[in-house]
């Protein structure tokens, strides 16, 4: 005996709509009516329909049916690694915003390379998207432009874009740079370093600058060590740098720009012999969960993760509800202040 929308094999049977309007007797239109605006069909019906749908085990393709329609219900995320926790939080952020207001969305991981973010890009153009929710790597004015004649919303998030041509949500980093030093300097340090990414990333950049700001209003110097990612093995080839230097002129103080560098760096220097805060000093940024959970707690600028995706969702859905009732959107940008969270990782300079 077969089972409904299974064939002798017990594997699913391909059930058209064609044949669940023949099981109640009704017209195909009148099977598009139920799934799609239910309050048209008259209840008897749309109970004939439904039941037809049950006994056949048939599941509607609703991608296929919204691209027919034109509305496009899936959200492509895209950040530049989906490893570092940091991104992961913004991620659950904007997705549960985006599942709340009865959206799909796919995920890229960019992993840390332009090229494959291009490529995410286009797949999100091929797969007809209705919007975009970007943390990049870099941008060129190209992929947004293709994305906007496509007619696809897109929101940068971790980002703040001058310009207006669209909305972005992001935190101040030159300030976040500017009172992790500050911290440090208060506590005593004077010979400090930053450590962590290249400064083509903009994140990178902005909080290097901060750093800068601040040194510079000191009697301070700042040594920058730059790493290939935003990574543990990045902060521990930055330890190893460290522990050759001779003790005398060995920074006291470190801030990294971001805590899976921090955390790497930390590792190693414990591994080089050397003791967190009374050798090295050192303040991460992003506050991640691993921050507090370090072998020494780790002081970190706190970003709010969850409430940047979130926030990005919002504006993407008024950004569709405008277009769709036909007003005028003006694009937001909106950024937050960083806090210093202050554990173990930064006691005063002996």
């Amino acid at each position: 005996m077969t089972t409904p929308g299974r064939d002798g094999h017990g594997r699913r049977q391909r059930i058209s709509t064609r044949e669940v309007a023949a099981r109640a007797q009704v017209s195909i239109g009148t099977v598009s009516n139920v799934l799609n605006y239910p309050d048209r069909v008259l209840p008897a019906t749309r109970e004939r329909v439904e039941e037809a749908i049950r006994e056949l085990g048939w599941v509607p393709n609703k991608q296929a049916r919204d691209l027919r329609a034109g509305r496009s219900q899936t959200i492509g995320l895209a950040v530049m690694d989906v490893t570092n926790p940091f991104f992961a939080d913004l991620l659950r952020g904007a997705n549960s915003a985006l599942e709340a207001a009865g959206y799909r969305t796919v995920i890229g991981d960019a992993d840390n390379d332009l090229d494959r973010q291009q490529r995410i890009l286009h797949g999100f153009l091929e797969q007809r998207v209705r919007g975009v929710i970007l943390g990049p790597i870099g941008l060129e004015a190209a992929d947004l432009d293709e994305l906007t004649h496509a007619g696809i919303n897109t929101v940068l998030v971790d980002r703040v874009l001058e310009g207006g041509v669209c909305c972005t949500v992001g935190v101040d980093d030159v300030a976040g740079g500017r009172i992790a030093v500050e911290h440090l300097l208060e506590r005593g340090h004077r010979r400090l370093a930053i450590v962590g990414g290249r400064s083509t990333l903009a994140q990178v950049r902005d909080r290097r600058r901060g750093a800068q700001e601040a040194v510079d209003a000191a009697e301070a110097s700042l040594l920058s060590i730059s790493t290939d990612h935003l990574d543990f093995a990045g902060g521990r080839r930055a330890a190893g740098e460290l522990a050759l230097m001779d003790p005398h002129e060995r920074p006291t103080g470190v801030f990294c720009t971001n805590d899976l560098v921090a955390v790497g760096l930390l590792q190693g220097l414990i591994g080089h012999g050397l003791r967190v805060p009374d050798d090295v000093a050192i303040v991460g940024y992003d506050d991640i969960d691993f921050a507090a959970a370090a072998a020494v707690p780790l002081s970190s600028v706190g970003q709010p993760r969850r409430r940047l995706g979130t926030t990005a969702a919002e504006l993407l859905i008024a950004e569709f509800d405008a277009t769709a009732n036909g007003l005028a959107h003006v694009h937001q940008a909106v950024q937050f202040t960083p806090e210093l969270v202050v554990r173990d990782s930064s006691a005063p300079a002996h």
